[in-house]
């Protein structure tokens, strides 16, 4: 069979590969979707030919936790705290989707992604009321074209909707039955996760059931950790019952101390940072500290676009102020100035690539432009004027680039967005069917008689204790 060939020419190679480094006027050869060479004068024999003088080629940004599925909420929720989200997406919206809504916001949530540059997303996907739900999800995935790992949601949606699994065993199953598709097609861009029910919600057993599922179909785990302040966080329950690896993502870890923080770095857990989303929602302070003090390695998530933007360029660029910030404040509340930064720009690109890659257990195969590994590639400000001059291309990757400055993106070695644009995708007639589908949504809450957010007097989050003390018993939290 002839091998697919992409050469790409002239770039200015941001690796990510300290070996390799960064290194001006580079070309980078792609044989059947894998970094064959990377060098200078490399011969044209065939196949495809990219110029990218006066771009910047990088490896695709990694994120670490997005709910792909709320594509169509877009802002919905720029006012709301993280309680009035809970109330109004996760229990009064969630509920109001069809399958054909998950699947439009999976493949539009995955082209988003696509178009910024970002070539691997773990998308947690708590929206799979049925088994149609979570397999339109996958099959929104799929046909983004996009890298993702799929972590299959345990949750119910609402306690107030009539469920479609009655009973834990049976969503168990359903997580199986998923994985059964999707470890059969091993040339797949998306494999198995799991996205943990959170913590006291349910019974731990119920809690260590899914993990043992996860385990046995060698699953990434990715699960909601210390976000909530009135809430225990569950770290030490799962580092007591046996239940923390290196295979799982703790996402947010705002509210933990320090006894949680060695817990996860004893265990080599990993963690995601969506700081966007922690800033604005009233969350508490992103974990960069914290990461560092422990040897934990930062990862970045776009998390939610019913609020957030869909990049991880916004992301990069919030995520580094707020840890310079944090990082001297102390050097100005003593009325000094700090004598250099805390983090560089190639620092923070890491979170998104090489810490990213290993964070998702695929180091190996993604994360830099590495001669040996898949090409998840972009190059960057063919035509953007943010990119030019290239004084510093980390820096412009980091401080000046936007998703319009993203000129080509490959996946696995194929070209799925060039000169600016999406390949294959009718943009104006995805807008359109976004729309509609935003406006079924929004058209079934008004019908069953909701308002949103639906926050309950007090505050979601006594309600949310209710509920789990009803359903946790003496596992509930305090």
């Amino acid at each position: 069979m002839a091998q697919r060939r992409v050469l790409i020419r002239h770039a200015t190679l941001v690796s990510m590969d300290r070996e390799v480094g960064t290194v001006d006027d580079v070309d980078v050869l792609v044989e059947d979707g894998i970094i064959a060479d990377i060098g200078h004068g490399i011969s044209d024999a065939g196949g495809e030919s990219i110029d990218a003088a006066g771009g910047i080629l990088a490896p695709g940004f990694i994120d670490t936790h997005r709910h792909t599925w709320q594509t169509q909420l877009r802002a919905l929720c720029g006012d709301w705290v993280l309680g009035d989200y809970l109330a109004g997406v996760r229990y009064t919206l969630s509920p109001a989707y069809e399958p054909d809504d998950v699947y439009l916001g999976n493949y539009a949530g995955g082209l988003e992604a696509l178009d910024a540059g970002v070539t691997t997303i773990l998308d947690f996907s708590h929206c799979n009321n049925t088994p149609d739900h979570a397999d339109a999800a996958v099959r929104g995935l799929r046909d983004a074209r996009i890298r993702a790992v799929f972590g299959y949601g345990f949750f119910d949606s609402s306690p107030a909707s009539p469920p479609h699994f009655l009973s834990h065993d049976m969503r168990v199953a359903d997580f199986h039955r998923v994985a059964d598709d999707l470890q059969a097609d091993r040339a797949s861009l998306v494999s198995l996760g799991a996205a943990l029910t959170e913590y006291g919600v349910v019974p731990i057993e119920a809690t260590a059931q899914e993990i043992r599922a996860a385990r046995s179909r060698g699953a990434l785990v990715v699960t909601h950790t210390g976000c909530v302040w009135s809430m225990p966080s569950g770290v030490s329950e799962f580092a007591e019952h046996g239940l923390l690896d290196p295979h799982q993502v703790h996402v947010h870890c705002n509210t933990l101390d320090e006894a949680e923080w060695r817990a996860l770095a004893a265990h080599g857990a990993k963690i995601s940072i969506s700081p966007e989303t922690e800033l604005n929602m009233g969350m508490g302070r992103p974990v960069f500290a914290q990461a560092r003090q422990h040897g934990l390695k930062p990862t970045l998530s776009a998390d939610v676009v019913s609020l957030n933007s869909g990049d991880l360029f916004h992301q990069l660029r919030l995520a580094i102020a707020f840890d310079r910030w944090a990082s001297t404040e102390h050097v100005n509340l003593a009325g000094e100035d700090p004598l250099a930064p805390t983090v560089s720009a190639y620092e923070a690109l890491e979170w998104v690539t090489v810490n990213a890659a290993e964070a998702l257990g695929m180091e190996d195969r993604i994360g830099s432009v590495t001669v040996g590994k898949r090409a998840d590639l972009m190059i960057v400000g063919g035509h953007g004027r943010s990119a030019h001059p290239r004084i510093d291309p980390a820096a412009t990757l980091v401080f000046q680039t936007t998703p319009a400055d993203v000129e080509t993106v490959l996946v696995d070695g194929t070209v799925v967005k060039h000169d600016g644009r999406l390949l294959e995708v009718d943009e104006t007639v995805l807008d359109e069917r976004l729309d509609a589908s935003a406006a079924r949504i929004l058209e079934r809450v008004k019908t069953a008689g909701a308002t949103l957010p639906g926050t309950p007097p007090g505050g979601m989050f006594a309600a949310i204790r209710a509920m789990a003390e009803a359903a946790s018993g003496s596992h509930a939290p305090a």
